[in-house]
């Protein structure tokens, strides 16, 4: 039996536990084994969701029970991390988007209430928020703005070896409009410092690429999205299937024939 076979099976039964108790009846005992179960199949499923789409609804669900049932750090986290895959890759249009995002943020700051220090949570919280407002439009989300902006200088105090966190910085940089704080040489600051952590971190060469179009800089532009495609093994090769090389595929497309 592939690999693949088993990881699917084994995510279908920790669906079906999960559910199973976050239905069942208000007086019956929390199962946080149970849930911990699940937290677990997301964390190791997470690279590799697009082997099973549908799977991702049924994740979310699931998820959304389980923390609805026993709040736990954890289960929130994982929740706002599958919502914004959603809003990301399965949702039909701009309101299923906007309430995945929704969702997951909102997941994702009551895991920061409960855990002020949680470097993941914060990530997640500014991650989902940052979405939602690209989704609804930059100018018409500028009041969260502050939101994403904090979230980001926490996960730096937080953890500053965590290069999502540049990558998430590194848009803000370069989709904000400069007299709101966009600047297109700390968006290339950002994108290279995530690299500089993890040079498989696709999303974040993807990021670059489109800093150094913005830039004028289309040679280089060019060798960055050439390099996501070519990349064989990416850190999240879900992401990278589904996402940054349709991206690159994109943005080269928009600069052929340029110099």
């Amino acid at each position: 039996m592939s690999e693949s076979i088993k990881s699917a099976r084994a995510l279908a039964a920790a669906l079906v536990l999960a559910l199973a108790v976050a239905t069942a009846s208000a007086q019956s005992a929390p199962q946080p084994r149970v849930q911990s179960l699940l937290v677990t199949q997301v964390n190791a499923w997470q690279a590799r969701y697009h082997e099973n789409l549908a799977g991702i609804d049924q994740m979310r669900i699931a998820l959304a029970e389980a923390a609805k049932t026993d709040p736990q750090i954890d289960t929130l986290i994982a929740l706002a991390k599958v919502c914004f895959i959603f809003g990301d890759v399965r949702a039909k249009n701009p309101e299923e988007k906007l309430d995945a995002y929704d969702q997951g943020r909102e997941a994702a700051q009551h895991a920061v209430k409960l855990a002020p220090n949680n470097a993941e949570a914060h990530f997640w919280h500014g991650t989902n928020t940052a979405r939602w407002g690209q989704t609804k439009g930059v100018m018409r989300s500028l009041f969260l703005l502050p939101t994403v902006k904090r979230e980001i200088k926490t996960v730096l105090e937080l953890d500053p070896s965590f290069p999502p966190v540049y990558s998430l910085a590194g848009n803000v940089y370069i989709e904000v409009p400069s007299l709101l704080g966009g600047d297109l040489d700390k968006g290339e600051e950002m994108f290279r410092k995530a690299l500089e952590l993890d040079p498989r971190f696709t999303s974040a060469r993807v990021g670059l690429g489109k800093a150094l179009i913005k830039k004028s800089r289309l040679p280089e532009a060019r060798r960055e999205l050439e390099a996501v495609l070519e990349e064989k093994a990416p850190t999240n090769l879900a992401d990278w299937t589904m996402k940054d090389s349709k991206r690159a595929r994109e943005l080269l497309e928009s600069i052929k024939g340029k110099s």
